[in-house]
């Protein structure tokens, strides 16, 4: 099995590509050879986890990288511990089950679960007390915070708004802390904590999402060697969208902000690349929607929904200007093809 430390600092790798990082580059800076990355059981070294950060962050020039990494991954990024929550019947199971193997991820950052009649909390601990002066501390506590609520979303299948968020430190950009999480963060807090209402944690899992999210990414194709590289600008978005869209469609505000440009810039870079953002989204939509409809596991209200149309007729209307067909006369349509082809 492979190292933890590989599994999750692949995924920063992973990360860094799409955000348009050269990886050759990052490995040859962090002093770490593709062939130590990926052909040895052996263990990362705190000193080339620490490198690979700091050489994220120049390169990038984003300080919340560690904030917008957390709103990407994948629990296929956490190994052993992303199985484990897999397996976990409920919110509250998973959570219990993963947060004394948070070392697994990092050794820098303990969870401790809190629970009451009317709230859950999740609390981010630094090993380091001086941890608020360390940029690599700061990035993995945002990390985990963000990844926590990510999570919590693709286990439900929906949504969720934390009952509130606090940090142990000062916060640059509130409205930037307040995007990703969706609460108003509370700066400079005795503890970084997030709680939610105790109604999610005996909620039960939906472990069919997870299948859904891994087909998503096989059809992205992410982190196939170093060919992400040179993907265009819009492919970049395009694989974005399609990543994420088991949480409905994502806004270009978010995009933008990922990739830590402003919204005016990322619209300038695809214009150039003869594209525009509503354009990308429409062709996720349509791929995603033939997909689903050929795999038969949703209904046709769930898809609707899952794209982000308010209303079933606004999606068959889509539908309808994409194929020439109504949504179950395609489905109709693609079961008789795969009936002939078997």
């Amino acid at each position: 099995m492979e190292a933890p430390s590989k599994t999750f600092i692949s995924g920063l790798i992973g990360y860094a590509v799409q955000r348009d990082l050269p990886a050759e580059k990052l490995l040859r800076l962090s002093n770490l050879t593709l062939k130590e990355l990926t052909g040895s059981k052996a263990s990362l070294t705190s000193k080339q986890i620490d490198d690979v950060w700091l050489n994220v962050l120049a390169m990038s020039k984003d300080d919340m990288f560690g904030l917008h990494f957390g709103e990407s991954l994948q629990l296929q990024a956490l190994g052993i511990v992303g199985e484990i929550i897999k397996t976990s019947k409920t919110v509250g199971e998973a959570l219990t089950n993963a947060a004394p193997l948070s070392h697994l991820i990092t050794p820098s950052v303990e969870l401790k679960l809190i629970r009451n009649d009317h709230y859950f909390s999740i609390r981010f601990i630094p090993v380091n007390p001086n941890w608020h002066q360390n940029i690599i501390d700061i990035q993995i506590v945002d990390l985990l915070m963000v990844l926590v609520i990510h999570e919590l979303d693709g286990l439900l299948f929906k949504k969720l708004r934390p009952s509130s968020v606090s940090f142990s430190r000062s916060l640059d950009d509130l409205d930037e802390y307040e995007r990703v999480p969706r609460c108003r963060p509370e700066p400079n807090a005795k503890s970084n904590q997030i709680s939610f209402d105790i109604i999610y944690w005996d909620e039960r899992i939906i472990t069919s999402n997870h299948e859904h999210q891994k087909v998503l990414l096989v059809e992205a194709d992410l982190w196939q060697g170093n060919n992400i590289a040179d993907r265009s600008l819009k492919e970049r978005v395009y694989n974005y969208i399609r990543e994420n869209s088991y949480l409905k469609m994502i806004s270009l505000e978010d995009i933008a902000c990922n990739f830590n440009l402003s919204k005016r810039t990322l619209q300038r870079k695809l214009r150039e690349e003869d594209i525009n953002f509503q354009q990308l989204t429409d062709e996720a939509r349509k791929n995603l929607a033939l997909m689903y409809l050929k795999e038969n596991s949703f209904l046709l209200k769930e898809i609707s929904s899952m794209l982000g149309y308010n209303e079933l007729s606004a999606f068959m209307r889509a539908f309808k200007r994409w194929t020439g067909m109504a949504p179950a006369r395609y489905q109709k349509k693609s079961r008789g093809q795969q009936w002939i082809t078997k």
